[in-house]
């Protein structure tokens, strides 16, 4: 049985409905169970390149339109969309924010034939095979978890534990850290979620005599749960607790674990000071988001701008606009972007998008502390 495709989302100030058009297909979760606050970010970076596009004449005179539809995290329902936007005639789609999602995302636009240009998800492995249909802004996840893992080692932990749900994603990012903790002595012991709570994660560190414990699991639950049962457990004090996956980047995770929260190391892809047009942007979608944006939002906005480098130059025409992932080479909120093929990964890739290790402080939770780049 087929996943009916999403029900239309309703115009927002980034869109527009009606008359001629060039449009792109806008991919996130913006309902449960996927992560809506971080589709919600990316959601905004894309309306606001494309508002700001449409402002200064559009492509060639043609305004760019977003067609929006919410994955919620769902791999079926995405490739549903997949197949829906394009019927639509979009040009290209952009975004999704989940791994998982954006494989199958990928796996279909190739099938398909329709240019991909994922924002956010960083699995290595987006595609089973090489295609020129796929390009990704988001560095990929070994990378990352190896900056991560170098953090871990310099911090002085050699005995990590993860707090894993089952997933591709998590079993991927568990083999990078185990893969690069080993040579220098480190060890990654697997605690399955399905079976323990945040109480029998606590008894478990103690007989890993684990030093950090990885949160790979769901949010706002069982990871709030587990952070607070580690922090309230004297057994456990000076655990690190770390969620590279970027939980902690979101607002809702503030308001969810409180000061338990602060101080759990996390990834993000931003620059250590934003160019000026990052600095512009950031200001903007403050103002839009109520809240400091997310790299996710800058992201998208990326996506949107690499698009419409593009589609100046090649119009709506998708073979034309997948050759032209080699020549991209345009300004981005995080620094200049260019496409290249990176060995071992089947996409055009943003070889050099930033990463960081950062943290909310605990004396000041609004506050991020940058611990490692890279």
């Amino acid at each position: 049985m087929q996943t009916p495709p999403s029900p239309p989302v309703p115009p927002s100030p980034g869109t527009r409905s009606g008359g001629p058009s060039l449009r792109i297909g806008a991919l996130a979760p913006l309902t449960r169970p996927g992560w809506a606050e971080a589709g919600r970010h990316l959601l905004a970076g894309l309306e606001l390149a494309v508002h700001e596009v449409n402002d200064t004449g559009g492509i060639a005179g043609t305004p760019l339109e977003l067609v929006v539809r919410d994955t919620a995290a769902d791999p079926r329902k995405a490739e549903a969309a997949v197949d829906e936007l394009a019927r639509l005639g979009v040009a290209a789609l952009a975004g999704e924010y989940h791994s998982v999602v954006a494989r199958a995302v990928a796996a279909r636009a190739d099938a398909l034939g329709v240019p991909f240009l994922c924002s956010s998800a960083v699995l290595d492995t987006l595609t089973d095979r090489p295609t020129r249909w796929v390009a990704r802004l988001a560095p990929v996840q070994s990378r990352g978890w190896r900056i991560y893992a170098d953090f871990l080692l310099d911090a002085g932990h050699r005995r990590i534990a993860v707090a894993a749900d089952p997933s591709v994603y998590w079993a991927s990012g568990t083999a990078v850290l185990r893969e690069h903790l080993a040579p220098h002595g480190g060890s990654v012991a697997e605690l399955d979620m399905r079976a323990l709570t945040p109480a029998d994660v606590c008894d478990a560190l103690v007989r890993h005599r684990a030093t950090a414990l990885l949160l790979l699991v769901g949010h706002p639950e069982p990871a709030v749960s587990i952070v607070r049962a580690v922090r309230a457990d004297g057994r456990l004090s000076g655990t690190l607790v770390g969620a590279p996956a970027g939980q902690p980047e979101l607002a809702d995770w503030a308001a969810q674990s409180g000061d338990d929260g602060a101080a759990v190391p996390f990834l993000r892809y931003l620059p250590e000071r934003l160019n000026t047009l990052g600095a512009r942007v950031g200001t903007v979608l403050r103002e839009r988001l109520g809240q400091p944006p997310s790299f996710v939002a800058f992201e998208g906005y990326d996506a949107i701008t690499v698009l419409a480098d593009v589609l100046r130059t090649e119009g709506d025409d998708r073979e034309r606009i997948a050759a032209a992932w080699p020549g991209v080479d345009v300004e981005g909120t995080r620094g200049r972007i260019r496409f290249s093929r990176v060995p071992d990964i089947g996409v055009w890739q943003w070889a050099w998008a930033p990463v960081q290790v950062a943290e909310r402080d605990r004396d000041d939770p609004d506050r991020f502390r940058v611990l490692r780049s890279g």
